[in-house]
Formats: structure tokens, C-alpha cells, sequence
């Protein structure tokens, strides 16, 4: 054993660390694990939420597994998934691009873009709904007549006004996340490129975004798996419709849990939620090819 292994305050503070996450991990099991385990278990019993809970076995999975409408939920929620991906990224990866500067407006800028993020998704739906009314709302008080349609009347006028409610709300946060990866790049790689020639449009492809390739993992992770709880915003907006066209799998659990009484099937719902989750949270990881030596490379 070598002398710096071997000293007593370096064998001390390592033992120590395992207490110091103590703490954290009671707090997992309890609000995380816990629960988890509890819906599970709920998922194999018939319950109405305030009578008895009786063990019915797979009866609650075979009624929801058979339920016609579970495709079309699954199918809307993975829609949602993938458009508001594609629209946020973009415009995430520009706009933290852009605020990465080191000029005073630029962080002025950056405070007013993140207004959005401090806004219940409740609240933007209310306000979002009004303006969007065609007999009173925005385009009826400007009298524009492109803006009076019936945005959320119509199955794919409602999802458009979803997945742009749900980008306005949500890229500021992961501009906020690109900002900090591009403030990580280091500026000897910049200079290097344009002593080569390279332009603005040139540097930011073949620098800016390579650099930002475990970035871009950690903020897609992040915003696949969120997409997956979006209820609040759609339920107060469109409350699934018109028709299902923006019934989503949070929206469909919270009808049979709470509406129709029906815990057992909600309880089904919400395992099929985290087990999606969890597969395309590992699913991204994989497709990063992330490992121990590569984050520590990143923005080196």
C-alpha cells in the first residue's frame, strides 16, 4: 500500500462518504422506490380508491393490455415524444449557442427567456386557451382572421398548439443547459479555426457541435422522459381532445385513476410509463456511447 492510500485522513474521509449519502438515499427509497413498489403491487388489485383494495391478479393488465384505445394513447404520447424533440433541439442548441456570448444583452436576453420555465403549465394552458379562443380571443380582438380558427377544435390544430405550447415552456430550460456546454469548449479550438479560415456557420458544425455530443444526450434524456408525465398542460388545455387526438398515456391513467375509479388499470398505466421511460433513458445512453473517460473529455 502506497503512503498516500495508506494516510489516515484519506482512509477517514472514505469512510465518512458513505454516511454522507445516507441522507440522499433514504430520501430515493422513500419518495422514489417505495412508491414505485406500491404501484406495482397496486396494479394486480382491483381498487376504487376509497373501499377495500382486493388482490385480483392479472386482471387489471389483461383489461388494459385488451383495451383498443391503449395503442392509440401510446401512440399520441410518442408523437408528442418525437415532435417536441425534434422542434426543441434545434432551437435549444441555437439559442444556447447564442447566450453563451459574453456581451451584456445577451445575459439580459437569457433572464427573459427563462420567464417561461418559471410559469405554471396550468396558468400558460388558462392563458393560452383564451387568446386562442375564435370568438374572443387574439385573432378576434386584432380581427386577423388567420389567427380565428378553431386551434383547438381541430385534431391537428390541437396537437400543433400542444407541441407549441409544450416548446415555448420548456426550450428555455434546455437553452439554459446548451449555454453551459458551450461555455465548456475551450476558445483555443475557435481561434485555431479561424486562423484556418473557417467561418461562424463552419466553426459551429464542426466544433460547436461535436463538442456538445454528451450535452445533447443529457438534454434529450431529459426531455424524452418528460414527455412522458405531460398531463397537467394537456389536461387543463384540450383535456385529450378534440376526439383523442391528444390523449396522452398521463392523461389516459389519470381518467380511469381518478375519474373512473379505476386504480388498478391507472396502477397498470403508470408501470408502463416508467418501464418506457426507463428503456429510452437506457436506449440514449447506449446510442451516446457514453462511458468514464469520454465526459471527462468533453469541452477538454
Amino acid at each position: 500500500m502506497s503512503a498516500v492510500t495508506g494516510h489516515p485522513s484519506r482512509r477517514r474521509s472514505r469512510s465518512i462518504l458513505p454516511w454522507l449519502a445516507t441522507p440522499a438515499l433514504l430520501v430515493f427509497v422513500g419518495f422514489a422506490v417505495v412508491p414505485l413498489v406500491g404501484v406495482f403491487l397496486l396494479s394486480f388489485t382491483t381498487w376504487d380508491g376509497i373501499g377495500s383494495i382486493r388482490a385480483t391478479g392479472l386482471t387489471s393488465w389483461r383489461a388494459v393490455l385488451s383495451d383498443p384505445g391503449l395503442p392509440h394513447a401510446l401512440w399520441v404520447t410518442f408523437l408528442v415524444m418525437a415532435v417536441s424533440w425534434a422542434v426543441q433541439t434545434p432551437i435549444s442548441i441555437l439559442l444556447g449557442t447564442f447566450l453563451a456570448g459574453r456581451q451584456r444583452y445577451r445575459a439580459v436576453l437569457g433572464v427573459v427567456y427563462f420567464v417561461p420555465l418559471m410559469l405554471s403549465s396550468a396558468a400558460i394552458a388558462i392563458a393560452y386557451e383564451a387568446l386562442l379562443d375564435p370568438n374572443f380571443g387574439l385573432g378576434a380582438g386584432l380581427d386577423i382572421q388567420a389567427l380565428s380558427r378553431d386551434w383547438l377544435g381541430r385534431p391537428g390544430l390541437a396537437f400543433g398548439v400542444v407541441i407549441f405550447i409544450v416548446s415555448w415552456q420548456f426550450v428555455p430550460f434546455h437553452s439554459l443547459i446548451y449555454q453551459g456546454g458551450v461555455q465548456q469548449i475551450p476558445k483555443s479550438l475557435y481561434e485555431a479555426a479561424q486562423l484556418d479560415g473557417a467561418g461562424r456557420v463552419r466553426q459551429f458544425f464542426s466544433i460547436t457541435l461535436p463538442q456538445l455530443k454528451y450535452t445533447i444526450i443529457t438534454s434529450s434524456t431529459l426531455m424524452v422522459v418528460g414527455s412522458l408525465t405531460f398531463f397537467d398542460l394537456i389536461f387543463v388545455l384540450t383535456e385529450g381532445g378534440p376526439g383523442d387526438a391528444t390523449r396522452v398515456l398521463a392523461l389516459d391513467m389519470y381518467k380511469r385513476g381518478f375519474q373512473a375509479s379505476l386504480m388498478g388499470p391507472a396502477s397498470v398505466i403508470a408501470v408502463i410509463l416508467v418501464l418506457v421511460g426507463l428503456a429510452l433513458a437506457l436506449l440514449l445512453r447506449r446510442l451516446g456511447g457514453r462511458d468514464a473517460g469520454a465526459s471527462q473529455l468533453e469541452g477538454a
